[in-house]
Order: C-alpha cells, then sequence, then structure tokens
C-alpha cells in the first residue's frame, strides 16, 4: 500500500498521515514509518478523533474521549487519511468534516486495511489493503496483525 501510494504522488507534494481514532491509528504509524523509510524523509504523522462530528450520536453512545493530535496544518497538503474498516462510510464523512478545522488540504485520500462494501454514503477509498464482502450482522476486527470476522453480538 506504501509503494502505491508513493507511486500515486509525487516526490514535490507534501504527505501527512492521518490515522482515525482507535482502529486506524496503529496502521497510519506503520504506513507513515514505510512511506518515510521508501520516499527517503520523514513523513508527519497525526491521530483524529471525530467522535462528536458523527451524525449517529442519537443511536451510538460517546465512547471516552481519544485525541486528537494533527502537528501541521493541513492547507495545501495531501492527506492520507487511515481507517482499519470502511464500512457505511459515515466515520470518513465525520471526517472530513473534523478534517475541515485543521486547514484546506490540497487533496484527501483514504487508506483502509479492510473494505466490507455496505456503502451508505458515496465513499471510496484510493487505496485498500483487502476487499471483504461481508454480511451486515458480521463484524470485523482488524488491525495490523490481521482480521477477525464473526457475529456482532461477539467481536
Amino acid at each position: 500500500m506504501a509503494h502505491e501510494v508513493l507511486e500515486h504522488n509525487s516526490d514535490r507534494e507534501p504527505i501527512v498521515v492521518i490515522g482515525l481514532q482507535t482502529g486506524g491509528v496503529p496502521l497510519a504509524q506503520l504506513l507513515a514509518g514505510l512511506l518515510g523509510e521508501i520516499g527517503g524523509a520523514p513523513i508527519e504523522f497525526g491521530t483524529l478523533d471525530v467522535a462528536f462530528y458523527r451524525d449517529d450520536l442519537s443511536e451510538r453512545p460517546v465512547l471516552d474521549a481519544t485525541s486528537t493530535s494533527i502537528p501541521v496544518d493541513l492547507s495545501g497538503r495531501i492527506v492520507l487519511l487511515v481507517d482499519d474498516v470502511l464500512f457505511t462510510g459515515r466515520t470518513i464523512r465525520a471526517a472530513l468534516n473534523a478534517l475541515s478545522e485543521w486547514g484546506r488540504p490540497r487533496s484527501i485520500q483514504l487508506a483502509v486495511l479492510v473494505d466490507r462494501g455496505h456503502r451508505e454514503l458515496p465513499i471510496r477509498p484510493d487505496y485498500v489493503g483487502k476487499n471483504l464482502p461481508t454480511a451486515l450482522r458480521e463484524a470485523i476486527v482488524a488491525s495490523v496483525e490481521g482480521v477477525w470476522i464473526g457475529t456482532e453480538e461477539q467481536p
């Protein structure tokens, strides 16, 4: 995935990798490290908590707040937004809203470890580790160590 990101973007364009709390952060850290190694220059890395930007707050309780840490102004930069699993697209919509508070990026690209389908919004990832069609009742836990599929009742 790191090679694909670098092939898609020129060497002169500054990339900022931002992991979505909580599942996207480990993957984003790994990608930022690999992009830095392959590209020969350190890559800015940040984290983003979208809990208060979600449109389903009435249906889902807000968990203990995680932190947002974006080390630079995003204006004019390429943002690589990273998450573990892409499902309905609502988390990504919330992330796009949240990012607007950190500047106006040149572009925002999306990398996900697993795309499980069932989109409710017109959101498409630019980089996908694995397309894994699932039933709605299934739950997925994905990490850099692997992917687990189970039922919602018992993840």
